[in-house]
């Protein structure tokens, strides 16, 4: 049997994964409904799947944030403390993640041979260009979004979808927290 990958991510109405200026994380929207799922998510053993660059932003905004900030969330923190394979052609190990290892390689093998192997769930939150190679070679089975009451035309970044296949998808779960966040999931499939 095969684990189970779920790209998460967090996105602004108009499809960007982060922005400039002073929006901060989850533009400012985060509740306590979203948090406690979150946490809930991250609850679950899981093993979770980074490219070099999110791993990098990862330990950079943890590293510079107080330990009170809203980086340091407890799903946050249960994130990282969740084991971790981070595909990289550049890093090299030991990783400054409790429990992280470097697997040089295309994404695409690595994750394939992870999904044979693994006996608990593989997620991944954010890596956007690995994961648009994952779904392009049908490796993703769900993708989670989390979509923000925000449009961030003038400051967007990380436009999550920008160079992707054509995909239909299946919505399989769906939720409203805290009166105005969306988290739909969905099952991709590469629209031929």
């Amino acid at each position: 049997m095969t684990a189970t990958y779920t790209f998460d991510v967090f996105s602004s109405l108009d499809g960007f994964g982060a922005a400039s200026g002073n929006w901060t994380g989850y533009w400012g929207k985060q509740g306590p409904e979203l948090l406690d799922h979150r946490l809930a998510l991250y609850s679950e053993q899981q093993r979770m799947v980074f490219g070099a660059h999110t791993y990098r932003d990862f330990v950079g905004m943890l590293a510079a944030s107080a330990k009170e900030s809203e980086v340091h969330d407890p799903w946050v923190t249960r994130m990282v403390n969740q084991p971790a394979t981070v595909v990289s052609t550049t890093l090299q190990g030991p990783l400054d993640w409790p429990d992280g290892t470097v697997v040089s390689g295309d994404a695409v093998d690595v994750v394939a041979r992870l999904k044979e192997e693994s006996d608990v769930p593989l997620r991944s939150h954010g890596s956007l260009a690995m994961n648009r190679s994952l779904m392009a070679a049908g490796l993703v089975d769900r993708v989670q979004v989390t979509l923000f009451p925000v449009i961030t035309g003038r400051n967007g970044l990380a436009p999550i979808f920008r160079g992707a296949e054509d995909f239909d998808l299946e919505l399989i779960d769906h939720r409203t927290l805290d009166g105005q966040v969306q988290e739909l999931t969905y099952r991709p499939t590469l629209h031929t």
